[in-house]
């Protein structure tokens, strides 16, 4: 399944626009500040109804309009279909989104059960080797929920579950009452959490499987924090005092270590250089769990990853990119003489 244009109206700074791709390779080439990521993104809110920047989705809207659109056109095995999403701005600067697929209205979660999937390489990838854990866990929910509809309903039920835990354990006076209270609520997130854990126990499992990358290797150490019905009952006087739940997923956290040519714990003592191929190691790895799991080739979305890597580097990647559909921005318009294959040019 591929992405073949994208129409969009009143989004980031695109006011009416229409886009045409490579089924190999697009690119995006312009100064910065042109829309380079912008387009990119769309392509990614085509996916998946998100984008992967915004701390507010009202940002996707170009400022000061009520709506904004994203038209996508998929072909898989020849067939041609249209997709939408739909942004309002609605009271108290909230978005609601519709979607449709061929004109017909749809929920999120039919959307997403019929579209392809995207794998991102972005400046802000960085993050899972540079910033704390929490950006590592959503690394993994990201992954699996996009994979795994049921993770995506067991990681929301569970936060929720664990926000309203929390709460009673913030306002308890009587310890008796507590653990009454508590009991539900234990066989609740234990359940849900046992099911978290196992699936990222087993994309960790699947990526150190598959740990080389042009002569490097590298391998993930899972910090898992299970949650048992044990483990709750021994933290029960501790989470008295802090009045928060002490265990679980939520406290999950991992390492990435180059093991060849030299072992090295990449969040420590890597370079950029070896950060960013780390990171790119992890992308070619969704690839492959995505067609494993799913029997689909994901869209391969990179922003702006040369500007930091040597020659070679460049050159391994354009290698690698050849087995899906990849759109790259840069500024750099030589590199399409890297790619030797099939590609369109789009210039903003």
């Amino acid at each position: 399944m591929i992405i073949s244009s994208v129409s969009l109206s009143n989004i980031r700074n695109f006011s009416k626009a229409h886009f045409e791709f490579s089924s190999h390779l697009t690119l995006i080439v312009g100064e910065n500040a042109r829309g380079k990521t912008n387009l990119l993104e769309s392509v990614h809110m085509a996916v998946y109804g998100t984008g992967f920047r915004e701390s507010r989705e009202l940002e996707l809207i170009m400022w000061d309009k009520p709506q904004g659109l994203v038209e996508s056109i998929f072909y898989d095995n020849d067939a041609e279909s249209l997709y939408q999403v739909e942004l309002s701005q609605k009271e108290n600067n909230r978005v609601e989104k519709r979607y449709f697929i061929n004109k017909t209205h749809k929920s999120s979660n039919h959307y997403r059960a019929n579209q392809t999937h995207a794998v991102l390489f972005a400046p802000q990838s960085l993050d899972i080797i540079t910033r704390s854990p929490s950006r590592r866990r959503s690394y993994l929910d990201h992954v699996l929920s996009s994979i795994d509809l049921p993770y995506r309903t067991h990681l929301r039920n569970y936060e929720n579950a664990l926000r309203k835990r929390n709460k009673i354990l913030e306002q308890h006076s009587n310890i008796q009452a507590l653990k009454q209270e508590l009991e539900f609520w234990n066989d609740y997130i234990v359940e849900r959490a046992s099911y978290i854990t196992k699936k990222r126990e087993d994309y960790i499992a699947f990526l150190n499987k598959h740990q080389a990358v042009d002569g490097r290797s590298f391998t993930i150490i899972y910090h898992k924090n299970e949650c048992t019905h044990d483990l709750l009952e021994r933290c029960f006087n501790k989470e008295q005092i802090i009045r928060k739940t002490f265990i679980g997923p939520q406290k999950d956290d991992f390492e990435v270590w180059q093991e060849l040519p030299l072992k090295k714990n990449i969040h420590l003592y890597g370079s950029r250089s070896e950060q960013r191929i780390a990171i790119f190691w992890l992308a070619l790895n969704e690839i492959k769990y995505v067609e494993q799991e799913l029997n689909k080739k994901p869209i391969l979305l990179l922003d702006d990853i040369f500007s930091e890597l040597d020659e070679h580097n460049k050159k391994l990647v354009m290698h690698m990119i050849s087995q899906c559909q990849t759109i790259i921005t840069t500024t750099e318009p030589k590199l399409a003489q890297l790619a030797q294959m099939p590609e369109v040019v789009i210039e903003l």
